[in-house]
């Protein structure tokens, strides 16, 4: 049986992996969390694509860098990505994904999100996480942020059916590589308090598929057909018994969805 090319590499301080032949995917992990999240789907997607994941600036083994804001953060990524890609972002990750489609278009062939938003913070009508979350984070960080992180895993998982499961898989893949940087973390943290991308959206014009899991506490649901409407020409799907990481929960469907996605014709 013929061997899967793979690379590991760790250029301009980031870590990088890379498995797999033809096209190439992105894979951009969420806050506080590394690329080992995605070791399922690495081992799926790989069989058709060239996929590659990177360990962002703070986290796993690129925990000695940092970033100051979501440009920096998009250029240090983009230092070492392929030139033209499939960009698959989950949560935090879904907005950088979505940073880079607006800002580096040439760069994203397509884009996919998951359990993210364009605002990620509530501010009535819109739905999200409430302020006071973030400050509660915020602080919590200072004083322990290894209990922080535990504490978001669990907030992650909540509601799944296979909740307990999913804290352990996210725990044991966030373990086996290094503790993430404080400063990462807390700018990650501005990032999703901060950042407003609603506007631009319209601006997309590559093909854009957004995945949900309908029973999560973080990115509310009722937020998918919030961002339909501001951008009408993409593609959705809800994962019904899933919570914040519907590819650990639901991963031979959500790996179904992005192979049905990716191989999709764009001339349609």
């Amino acid at each position: 049986m013929e061997k899967v090319a793979e690379t590991e590499s760790k250029t301009e301080a980031l870590y990088w992996h890379s498995c797999g032949e033809g096209a190439d995917i992105v894979l951009i992990h969420g806050w506080g969390m590394n690329g080992a999240v995605w070791q399922q789907t690495v081992t799926e997607l790989s069989k058709h694509y060239r996929v590659h994941v990177v360990d962002l600036p703070g986290f796993g083994h690129s925990h000695q860098s940092s970033f100051i804001n979501m440009d920096d953060l998009a250029q240090q990524v983009l230092a070492s990505a392929p030139q033209h890609a499939t960009w698959i972002g989950w949560s935090l990750g879904g907005l950088l994904a979505t940073h880079i489609a607006l800002n580096h278009p040439l760069r994203v062939t397509k884009l996919i999100t998951v359990a993210s938003s364009p605002k990620f913070a509530a501010e009535r009508p819109w739905r999200g996480i409430q302020p006071n979350v973030f400050s509660a984070f915020t602080e919590q960080l200072v004083e322990d942020f290894q209990l922080t992180i535990e504490r978001f895993m669990a907030l992650q998982a909540m509601g799944s059916p296979s909740a307990r499961q999913d804290v352990k898989q996210l725990k044991k893949a966030v373990l086996s590589r290094p503790t993430p940087n404080p400063d990462a973390l807390l700018a990650g943290l501005k990032l999703l308090a901060d950042i407003d991308y609603r506007a631009e959206l319209g601006r997309l014009t590559i093909p854009v598929l957004r995945l949900y899991g309908r029973l999560d506490g973080l990115v509310p649901i009722k937020v998918a057909s919030d961002v339909e409407r501001l951008i009408p020409h993409s593609d959705q799907y809800v994962f019904s018994d899933s919570s914040h990481a519907p590819f650990m929960t639901e991963l031979g469907n959500f790996c179904q969805q992005v192979l049905l996605f990716v191989s999709q014709d764009t001339q349609k």
